[in-house]
């Protein structure tokens, strides 16, 4: 198998599009961006590892789903690795920029991009991109995470983990009143948090909201029509840790998050519906010796992949 880097291959088997050549004959374009900035617990670290992690963890799942009718994803769509941002470790504003470029240069292939962090931060360029890219057009984002990640800043820095969507708040490109902050859960959140997203008009689903709904379909209808109402197109971001620890051994500490048949379940029912893209973030290799983390990844890409193929036909 070509690889994208050393001993790491292309996901899910994916063809290896690294150098551009080929693109033009795939329908999802794969890239990573191995970027962490502030940390912000202790030496909790390493997620600039979870795009070769995952891509490695990829290599032994087919796109075949029994539980969803039986689709193979890889009979209908293509898949291109992009490889990664080449990011800069000693300038957080540099890396910004070239997370931006790189994302930007996705988004006019005009194909279905899935990025891997990293840390929360990344998607706030991979959003200027969007709306630069796309410039005319707004944009709704469904965020499924145990936390806001809006703070101001974090010690200064104004691009770290916690701090995205407010920045992503200020885009113009996107409709605030579109961005659902979903499965929101636990005291890592800080007060202001919450009122920073009330302040913006996004909208809030927490953890209890979920766990107490009769029909988790149906909820998720229900998180798509808002994140859809008067906008072009819906983004989906996942932070690792709107899983329960229990499921998430490779992520942020948190509990009483969702289980994974949960998330599955939301992520499948939203690309059904219509998304233009999507990351995953905060995976970190170094706390999980068994890399379940990185290798659930590959079912929630499936598993939007199959609602993306669902959605279409």
């Amino acid at each position: 198998m070509n690889k994208i880097y050393g001993n790491t291959p292309p996901f899910l088997g994916a063809k290896n599009v690294s150098t551009g050549k080929g693109i033009e004959e795939t329908d999802v374009l794969i890239y990573g961006v191995p970027w962490e900035g502030a940390v912000t617990w202790g030496d909790y670290t390493g997620c600039e590892l979870g795009p070769k992690v995952i891509r490695l963890s990829s290599a032994r799942y087919s796109g075949y789903l029994p539980e969803l009718n039986h689709i193979d994803v890889f009979e209908h769509l293509s898949l291109g690795d992009m490889g990664d941002v080449d990011v800069v470790p000693a300038s957080v504003e540099e890396t910004m920029e070239r997370i931006e470029t790189f994302s930007k240069r996705v988004w006019k292939e005009n194909k279905f991009p899935v990025a891997f962090g990293g840390d929360h931060g990344i998607t706030y360029p991979i959003m200027k991109a969007l709306t630069e890219a796309k410039q005319g057009k707004k944009f709704g984002i469904i965020h499924l995470d145990a936390h806001y990640d809006n703070m101001v800043s974090h010690e200064g820095d104004e691009f770290a983990r916690s701090t995205p969507f407010a920045r992503i708040y200020e885009l113009d490109g996107i409709r605030n009143e579109s961005i659902i902050h979903t499965g929101i859960h636990g005291p890592r959140n800080k007060p202001e948090s919450g009122q920073y997203a009330k302040e913006a008009g996004a909208e809030t689903v927490t953890i209890r909201d979920i766990r107490e709904c009769t029909n988790i379909k149906e909820l998720a209808q229900d998180v798509y029509k808002k994140a859809s109402h008067n906008v072009d197109g819906v983004y989906l971001t996942i932070c690792s840790d709107v899983l329960d620890y229990a499921f998430n051994p490779g992520g942020p500490v948190d509990g009483n998050g969702l289980t994974s048949y949960e998330l599955l379940t939301l992520v499948h029912e939203f690309a059904k519906r219509g998304i233009v893209g999507m990351d995953f973030v905060e995976v970190y290799p170094q706390q999980d010796p068994s890399q379940f983390s990185a290798h659930f990844v590959s079912t929630v890409v499936l598993y939007a992949l199959a609602g993306k193929i669902e959605g279409e036909s």
